[in-house]
């Protein structure tokens, strides 16, 4: 496994999380919030929110590896009746891809969430055909629970995605 550790974002991270963010490899498999050219400014407006935002509801972390930040994990407590629940959310340079670190990013997070928050499950909702996402929830302890049909639109095309969960109590770090 490729040598890593989870961090805070610091501002000075912004050249290098634009470099890794900026592949539309990256964006095709995520939310429209991030854009596709991922410019320096999207990076400054990405890593001011983390910061601001830290501790409240949420973990966000740099993945650095090689003294770069080429990566970004986060953990989103959720309100409402899913107050308990918390969303995973993850991406990482695809030079790093299918060297086991975000399988055990994942479970780093995890177990600081389970440790720092009131709630009894983490999900994600990977996009059905990332077989590389789906493969790392399954490898770092996660349930498929089901397929949502048809349930994204991206790039002017509908695609279903996945849901997957860890419980607290089926946690082990």
């Amino acid at each position: 496994m490729k040598e890593f550790r989870l961090r805070a974002w610091k501002t000075e991270d912004a050249e290098s999380l634009a470099q890794a963010a900026n592949n539309p490899a990256i964006a095709r498999n995520l939310r429209n919030v991030f854009p596709n050219p991922y410019t320096l400014d999207d990076a400054i407006w990405y890593i001011n929110d983390s910061i601001a935002n830290e501790g409240k509801k949420q973990i966000s972390y740099a993945i650095e590896i090689e003294g770069r930040a080429v990566g970004s994990i986060g953990i989103f407590v959720k309100d409402d009746v899913y107050e308990k629940s918390a969303e995973l959310g993850y991406w990482l340079a695809e030079d790093y891809w299918r060297k086991g670190v975000m399988t055990k990013a994942v479970q780093m997070i995890c177990k600081e969430a389970f440790a720092s928050f009131d709630i009894v499950r983490i999900f994600a909702e990977p996009f059905a055909d990332n077989a590389g996402s789906r493969g790392v929830l399954e490898k770092a302890g996660f349930t498929y629970e089901g397929t949502m049909r048809n349930g994204i639109y991206k790039n002017g095309e509908i695609h279903s995605y996945c849901m997957y969960s860890i419980l607290r109590e089926e946690f082990i770090a």
